[in-house]
């Protein structure tokens, strides 16, 4: 299993990236969760299989249609995540 928390600039809120990544990473049989932050930015953790963690990586530098991803800051992480794909608070 692989885990990373992806931070996620640009134009990127009130433009469907967080309900994109729900639908993205839950078909890829990931877990994890997504939420906005109230810098602009949308924080993402996966994990799952190397592979379908780093094509979900992939995804999130383009995101939806209307987003304009201008940069994905990825960490790699050793923390358990519970199982399931959810959408947490704003913080």
């Amino acid at each position: 299993m692989k885990a990373r928390r992806l931070r996620i600039h640009g134009r990127v809120q009130g433009v469907f990236y967080r309900g994109w990544a729900i639908q993205a990473a839950r078909a890829l049989d990931l877990s994890g969760w997504v939420r906005n932050r109230e810098d602009g930015t949308v924080e993402m953790v996966i994990s799952g299989d190397e592979d379908e963690v780093r094509t979900m990586t992939e995804r999130a530098h383009r995101g939806p249609p209307a987003a304009r991803v201008e940069r994905v800051d990825v960490e790699e992480m050793e923390e358990e995540v519970a199982p399931g794909f959810t959408q947490r608070p704003t913080v």
